[in-house]
């Protein structure tokens, strides 16, 4: 039988492989993938692709120098920019330069229709134009821009799939040797979480294909970060209790199905309860966050199918020898030790009130840290390390303080072009207004604010015009970024409600009770809340961000919500199956944190761990997701699931249960005795 379930997966992977291998091609990282269809900025994208030449590509090259320009300056920008000219079809010819007014500066507009709206076009055509485009005798050269800042962008995220990959395993590959202190047994999990993420890669290319799901960089990396992190949480739980079933089972086959029957209730509960929360991103407007939701709980399922069949067919197969050093031979009993968790539970059992209020005011505490969170992170200011696209558009930002460099673009029916033209240079805040293509029944006005990119004046301007002109599209990179922040803000109060109802009423048929539900709810809430908070004190003072993602808070609360519930899960379980034998609350909490809280801290480093990975990844959006993930993972995994849930159960007593069976008193002679030492 081991041997079938090995051969099955073999067969599986050969044909997911060239599926897996195409996940690539299909993920795209501009912000019309991320905003929705009906976002003013994604029409206005969409009408572009319809005029002649279609969608436009925008640089600005911009030539400084900090002592002033000069004459030979001058006849270099040129002639680099006639170059472009020869290498590429450029719209409206080749540009003038617009200078300074205290003469450091020179700035091209460069606008082309060749790569059209195809990602990898677009970035040779950038790096081409910076190959032509190059410092020289002192005078700088850079390269700014939309498409500029996009390839930047996109260059981050393709840099991902690799160091993402490998620094995850790392991470999980170290805390696996020091957890199982095993020459052997850490590789087990480790390759099997991988042939969990190789066959996730071909689910999210199936899904794409088939339902037209967005894939972006974003979303691919979480979906790795969730196989490794969940696969590794599920393997861990699997392995110590089929350690548990060899003492007891001579056979190892034996021993895995007593294991499974053992724990596999609670993992399937858990990666479904995870599952049922990251679908309830389907709800979401941004394309983004909707499109993580598919890719997170495909991942958490392949995940899941290979912890629950392929490690176990592997663990049969390696037999005892794999835990050597550490053989747990048949009939032989754990050497006894004071379990760090026992004496962690004892000392909540004692003084439950005390221990849960001290928690609820430590984390309370912590999530006023959230009225130190930034602002929504400007465009520019989405990279850790500055690129070049970046450094140019600062410079431009000082030299050209009376215009912004980043256009307004505007989609207007063709019938009232001119009418539109006036009301858009009526309008205050605008510098510049120009009609441009016609075609499909729409004209292009591509307007010039007289603010900086993403600045509250410019924001006001896009407003203005966006109210002046009805039945008009006004876009452009700093509309997708306020579409973006309206549309996260509308997200977050549709998205949540509906994800604490379905965790709420998964937790309720698992537990068959009410208030056992509502305190993980409440402790998986309050674990976010305290997270953001510590983003709060972290992101401006010690990282230097200047903003936070939009899409934070909803991203954050699905993963920790769903995840954190993941562990009371296994707490809870136990917890239950300890009541269904006549434990006591008291004893039956006690039992429950003993054996499985081992296991759920072993867990929670892993998945801290593997979130943390994020935050050595060059955007800004990613390290906010990965801190408040990771750093909320450990405060549920040491503070409230270990002190705050473990007291609530012993002060409520059978009430935690309640209305269940279990919530009404134990006949006398049903009663378990209270474990020595609890």
């Amino acid at each position: 039988m081991p041997w079938l379930v090995v051969g099955l997966w073999a067969v599986l992977l050969a044909v997911a492989g060239p599926f897996a291998a195409r996940l690539g091609d299909v993920q795209h990282d501009r912000a019309t993938d991320y905003l929705p269809a009906s976002a003013d900025s994604t029409q206005v994208a969409e009408l572009e692709d319809r005029l002649p030449g279609g969608q436009t590509t925008e640089l600005v090259l911009v030539y400084h120098r900090t002592a002033g320009l000069t004459a030979a300056d001058r006849t270099t920008a040129q002639a680099q920019v006639a170059g472009i000219g020869r290498r590429h079809r450029l719209t409206g010819g080749t540009p003038h330069g617009i200078p300074s007014a205290d003469g450091t500066t020179l700035m091209y507009p460069v606008t082309s229709n060749e790569p059209g709206t195809d990602e990898k076009k677009r970035n040779t055509f950038v790096d081409d134009v910076r190959q032509v485009a190059h410092d020289q005798g002192g005078l700088s050269v850079r390269v700014g821009g939309p498409a500029a800042l996009a390839t930047d962008a996109s260059g981050v995220y393709a840099s991902l799939g690799g160091p993402l990959l490998y620094t995850t395993v790392a991470v999980v590959a170290i805390l696996l040797i020091l957890i199982y202190r095993s020459p052997l047994l850490w590789l087990v999990p480790l390759v099997v979480a991988g042939v969990g993420d190789f066959l996730a890669r071909a689910a999210a290319y199936g899904l794409n294909q088939a339902f037209g799901t967005t894939v972006s960089g974003q979303s691919a990396g979480v979906m790795t970060i969730l196989v490794f992190g969940a696969g590794t949480d599920y393997a861990l739980l699997l392995v110590a209790r089929y350690r548990e079933e060899l003492r007891r089972h001579e056979r190892p086959y034996d021993a895995m199905r007593a294991a499974l029957r053992g724990c596999g209730p609670a993992v399937l509960a858990s990666s479904g309860t995870v599952a049922a929360g990251l679908l309830c991103l389907l709800a979401a407007d941004l394309n983004s966050s909707r499109g993580m939701g598919p890719l997170g709980t495909a991942g958490v399922l392949c995940a899941l199918a290979a912890m629950l069949t392929l490690l176990p067919a592997v663990l049969v197969l390696l037999g005892r020898r794999v835990f050597w050093p550490l053989v747990p031979a048949y009939g032989s009993t754990p050497k006894a030790r004071r379990s760090l968790f026992a004496a962690m539970g004892s000392s909540a059992g004692r003084r439950p009130l005390t221990v849960l209020a001290s928690g609820a005011v430590l984390l309370g505490a912590l999530a006023l840290g959230t009225l130190n969170l930034p602002g929504a992170v400007k465009q520019l200011d989405t990279f850790v390390h500055r690129p070049e696209s970046v450094t140019a558009m600062e410079t431009v930002a000082k030299a050209y303080p009376e215009r912004s460099a980043q256009p307004v673009e505007i989609m207007t029916p063709a019938g009232r072009a001119d009418a539109s033209l006036a009301a858009v240079k009526g309008t205050p805040g605008v510098a510049d207004a120009r009609e441009g293509r016609t075609g499909g029944g729409w004209t292009e006005i591509t307007v010039t604010a007289s603010a900086p990119p993403q600045s509250a004046a410019e924001t006001a301007t896009i407003e203005a015009l966006r109210h002046r002109l009805p039945g008009s599209h006004v876009g452009g990179p700093s509309a997708q970024q306020l579409d973006l922040k309206d549309t996260s803000a509308r997200d977050r109060l549709v998205v949540v409600p509906i994800v604490l109802a379905s965790v709420l009423l998964i937790l309720i048929a698992l537990l068959r009770s009410l208030v056992a539900p509502l305190l993980l709810v409440a402790a998986v809430v309050a674990v976010w809340g305290a997270a953001l908070g510590l983003g709060g004190l972290a992101f401006g003072p010690l990282f230097g961000f200047s903003g936070t993602d939009p899409g934070l808070g909803l991203l954050s609360f699905v993963f920790l919500v769903a995840l954190g519930v993941d562990y009371g899960i296994f707490l809870m379980h136990r917890m239950r199956e300890e009541s269904v034998k006549g434990a006591e609350p008291a004893a039956a909490a006690l039992t429950a944190l003993r054996t499985t809280g081992g296991v759920i801290a072993s867990a929670g480093l892993v998945l801290a761990a593997t979130f943390a990975v994020l935050t050595n990844m060059g955007l800004v959006p990613l390290v906010e997701l990965g801190f408040v993930i990771a750093v909320g993972v450990l405060l549920d995994t040491f503070l409230v699931r270990t002190y705050l849930v473990t007291s609530a159960s012993v002060a409520l007593g059978r009430r935690v249960w309640w209305p269940g069976r279990l919530s009404r008193p134990a006949p006398e002679a049903d009663r378990a005795p209270e474990p020595v030492g609890a």
